[in-house]
C-alpha cells in the first residue's frame, strides 16, 4: 500500500498515518526525517543537503527526491509507505511521479482530510486560552497567527495538489471534522473499496470499532452454544425412544396356548373326580 496524505495543519495527518503505519506495517516516510537520517549516515545526498542547510538555504527538489528514492530502495518501505509532507507542490508530485514510474511503483491513493479551517483556528485560540488560564506556556508556533500563515501557505502551494491528483484519479476526499475513531474507519473503508487493503480486514476493523465482542468472548460463547446445541440433541432422542416404547404393543400369549393350558386343567380335574367315585 503506497500512499500520499494531503491535507492543512491541524488536520490530523499525523495522527492518521501513524494509525496506518500501525495497522499495516507500512513505513510513514517524512522529509525532514528523512532529510535528518541522510545527514547523519553521510549519504552522497545527505552530504549535499547538509552544506546547503549549513548556509540557510532550501533544499531544492532534486535533492529531496534523491533522498526519496534511496529511503524507498530501504528493505523495511518494500510492503508499502505514507509519504507525509511531500510532495508539497505541483513540480514536487510530477517529480515524484517520474521516480514512481522509474521505479515501477504504483500510489495506491492519495487521501485529502477536508477540514473547515475556521473550526481549526477556533480549535487553537480555545487550546491556547486553556492553557494560558492554567498556566502553561504556549508554543511559538502553537497560535492562531502562525496557524493562519500556515493555512495561508498551504492553500497557494499545497491545494493546488487537489486538482492535481483529482485529474488523475488519485483522489479520495475524507472529512477531518469527524472524531479520529470515525476518520480512521473511513480511510479504512475507501482504501477497501478501491482494492488497497483487504476488504476482509477493512470488515473485521469496522465491526472492531462498532464495539464487536472480543475472541475469548466469542469462543466462549460458541463454545455455550455447542453445549445447548449437544443437550438439546440428547433430549429430542430421549424423547423418541420415550414414544417408540409408548406406542411399542405389549406380548400377548397365543390363543393356541390358552386353550391347551385350560384343557390341561380340565383333564386333571375329571382324573380327581374318578378316584373319589372308586374310593
Amino acid at each position: 500500500m503506497r500512499l500520499i496524505l494531503l491535507g492543512p495543519p491541524g488536520s490530523g495527518k499525523g495522527t492518521q498515518a501513524q494509525r496506518l503505519v500501525h495497522k499495516h506495517g507500512i513505513v510513514q516516510l517524512s522529509t525532514g526525517e528523512m532529510l535528518r537520517a541522510a545527514v547523519t549516515a553521510q549519504t552522497p545526498v545527505g552530504i549535499k543537503a547538509q552544506d546547503i542547510m549549513a548556509n540557510g538555504g532550501l533544499v531544492p527538489d532534486a535533492i529531496v527526491i534523491g533522498i526519496i528514492s534511496d529511503r524507498m530502495d530501504q528493505p523495511d518501505a518494500a510492503k508499502g509507505f505514507i509519504l507525509d509532507g511531500f510532495p508539497r507542490t505541483v513540480p514536487q508530485a510530477e517529480a515524484l511521479d517520474d521516480l514512481l514510474k522509474k521505479k515501477h511503483i504504483k500510489l495506491d491513493a492519495v487521501v485529502e482530510l477536508r477540514v473547515n479551517e475556521s473550526a481549526l483556528l477556533r480549535r487553537v485560540e480555545t487550546r491556547v486560552a486553556e492553557m494560558r488560564a492554567r498556566g502553561e506556556g504556549v508554543r511559538i508556533d502553537d497560535t492562531p497567527e502562525v496557524l493562519t500563515k500556515r493555512l495561508a501557505s498551504y492553500r497557494s502551494q499545497t491545494e493546488p495538489l487537489i486538482h492535481y491528483y483529482s485529474e488523475r484519479r488519485k483522489l479520495l476526499t475524507v472529512d477531518g471534522m469527524m472524531t479520529i475513531e470515525h476518520v480512521t474507519r473511513e480511510i479504512t473503508r475507501i482504501l477497501a473499496a478501491i482494492g488497497a487493503v483487504e476488504a476482509k480486514a477493512a470488515k473485521k476493523a469496522a465491526k472492531a470499532a462498532a464495539g464487536r465482542p472480543s475472541k475469548p468472548a466469542r469462543k466462549r460463547a460458541a463454545a455455550a452454544g455447542n453445549t445447548a446445541r449437544k443437550t438439546a440433541k440428547t433430549a429430542r432422542k430421549a424423547g423418541k425412544s420415550a414414544a417408540k416404547a409408548a406406542k411399542k404393543p405389549s406380548r400377548k400369549v397365543p390363543s393356541n396356548s390358552r386353550s391347551r393350558a385350560v384343557g390341561k386343567v380340565g383333564k386333571s380335574a375329571k382324573k380327581v373326580t374318578k378316584k373319589r367315585a372308586k374310593a
